[in-house]
């Protein structure tokens, strides 16, 4: 089993070093870790506001976040279709490891100097806290090149969904041809996509399970979901006409994963955001 398993490691490690080196040129200022924690809303909030909530989230995005040099985004995203009406998720993305303890300490830093006086820092800090439960957790990914990045910083709401897929690591599979069949669906399919208006791939780097594909697509409303999809198989079909060959791409991509995926459904929050 040990050998079995440094050996789908290994593999998963050489097919992202040899899509790295693809797209390396294109993405040199991409993260390389992302952070998400879920957490819950605290039920037992009487006087909860939306509004209110976000402008305190707003000034320790602008006082703390916003001057953090080791974060290189932030943003939340709450609850619009998931198993959970009461989750949502801080992510925030890092340029190493490293970066998500120098972090964490800077955040401390700059939270004494954004509240220089104690009580009122403590007073912020209670009013924040009290809008969760206690209850969170806390997943790393690594993320994948080939990620389509937004052209600019949202005015409005816009749509997170997201699709966990799970690899099933081939004995058949060879990282030439996962990294060629994934590099010709971003630049035929997903770069191609009007209606997808970023897209960030990531795997498993700390956490629950080890075979996760994380695709995070942005769009501008429920709608336009369905509009991807249509323009996802109108793009496949223009760029590979004949039936057989789309059917034959298609087996060879699907048996690098198991075939069990979940899909989720959150709101983009506008402004607040790194």
């Amino acid at each position: 089993m040990k050998i079995i398993y440094k050996t789908l490691v290994s593999f998963m490690v050489l097919c992202l070093i040899n899509v790295s080196i693809i797209y390396a040129q294109q993405e040199e200022k991409r993260p390389e870790y992302v952070t998400v924690t879920k957490m819950h809303w605290n039920m037992d909030q009487k006087d909860f506001d939306m509004d209110t909530w976000k402008s305190v989230e707003k000034e320790y995005m602008d006082k703390v976040t916003a001057k953090n040099e080791y974060v290189m985004g932030a943003s939340y995203y709450v609850h619009q279709f998931t198993a959970d009406n009461t989750e949502l998720l801080y992510v925030q993305s890092y340029a190493s490891w490293e970066d998500i303890d120098k972090a964490s300490k800077k955040n401390g830093d700059l939270e004494k100097v954004a509240w220089a006086n104690e009580n009122a820092r403590k007073a912020y800090l209670k009013k924040q806290n009290n809008y969760y439960s206690n209850d969170h957790s806390d997943e790393i990914y690594a993320t994948m090149p080939g990620a389509k990045f937004m052209t600019k910083t949202p005015d409005k709401d816009m749509v997170l969904y997201v699709r966990k897929s799970h690899f099933s690591f081939p004995q058949d599979g060879t990282q030439e041809e996962f990294n060629k069949l994934r590099k010709e669906g971003l630049e035929n399919v997903i770069n191609k996509n009007e209606y997808i208006k970023a897209y960030y791939p990531s795997v498993h780097a700390w956490g629950a399970d080890k075979t996760e594909f994380i695709e995070a697509f942005i769009v501008e409303s429920l709608a336009d979901i369905d509009k991807m999809f249509d323009k996802n198989t109108e793009l496949n079909k223009a760029k590979w006409s004949d039936e057989n060959v789309r059917k034959s791409r298609g087996k060879k991509m699907s048996k690098y994963f198991t075939g069990v995926h979940g899909d989720y459904i959150y709101t983009a929050v506008a402004g607040l955001s790194k």
